[in-house]
């Protein structure tokens, strides 16, 4: 069988204060920063660490739960615990949500992923209208019912985000907004055709751990946060025209913005 290569982890330090399952964890992070272990890379086996440690196959499951938990590793059952795939997507602030995509006919998702080399695709759409909660409706101006759009990304199968757009029933209701496709561009386009020209957009963005259903509806493993962004569009008249509550799996995308120096 063959062994861990010479130079890729160390030696457990018996004088240390640190448990050993600890040690060896770290060991294991530190050879895949440095790259000892590529993304998509199998990590030595249990029996291939016992032996090269020489601790119980406990210990050792116990340090490879720690990098689980971290999000670095993932276990494939009767296979073996593999290097997680860092972020695929980059998302930019500053270009994301730029006319001339829209005048393209591309929605942010489409120009994200084709940045990204990835095939984008959107289930579980749903659409209806319904009474908002109380901080959409403040954030929309307080109308007393929304269109509330709800769907899920996924980048080649995989589900990266689900979102919630909610606009104000009086700008969406009877358009190609209220429609599973809306056409070219996504809603921005079909905002801008009504006469609603987009002019700002507000976001606020947290990082925190996911509900249950989260982890179910985007396939999350142990130990993956999550980032909840909400943005409000607004037009050039002020009015905000659209709220969208958006939770992305943290391990598949990279913010990105651009600040200006004065």
């Amino acid at each position: 069988m063959p062994g861990i290569p010479s130079g890729t982890l160390g030696a457990l330090d018996p004088t240390s204060d640190r448990a050993v399952f600890r040690q060896i964890a770290d060991q294991l992070r530190d050879a895949i920063d440095r790259g000892k272990f590529a993304e998509g890379d199998k990590l030595p086996s249990e029996t291939e660490l016992v032996d090269h440690y020489g601790v119980s196959r406990m210990t050792v499951r116990n340090s490879l739960s720690v990098l689980q938990g971290e999000g670095l590793v993932v276990s494939e059952h009767g296979k073996g615990v593999y290097v997680r795939p860092r972020p695929p997507v980059r998302r930019l602030a500053s270009d994301r949500f730029a006319r001339r995509h829209r005048e393209q006919g591309k929605s942010a998702f489409i120009v994200e992923a084709d940045a990204a080399g990835s095939h984008p695709t959107v289930d579980s759409l749903e659409i209806k209208e319904e009474r908002p909660t109380h901080d959409v409706a403040a954030r929309l101006g307080g109308p007393r019912k929304v269109l509330a759009r709800k769907r899920r990304y996924l980048l080649d199968g995989r589900p990266v985000e689900f979102a919630t757009s909610y606009l104000p029933l009086d700008l969406a209701r009877g358009t190609p907004i209220a429609e599973p496709n809306p056409g070219p561009g996504g809603i921005y386009a079909r905002l801008e055709e009504l006469g609603h020209r987009l002019d700002h957009f507000e976001e606020e963005i947290r990082a925190r751990m996911p509900a249950p259903s989260e982890v179910k509806t985007l396939h999350l493993a142990a130990g993956v946060p999550v980032i909840h962004l909400i943005r409000t569009a607004f037009d050039t008249e002020g009015r905000a025209v659209e709220v969208c509550d958006t939770v992305m799996a943290a391990d598949a995308y990279v913010l990105s913005y651009q600040l200006p120096a004065t």
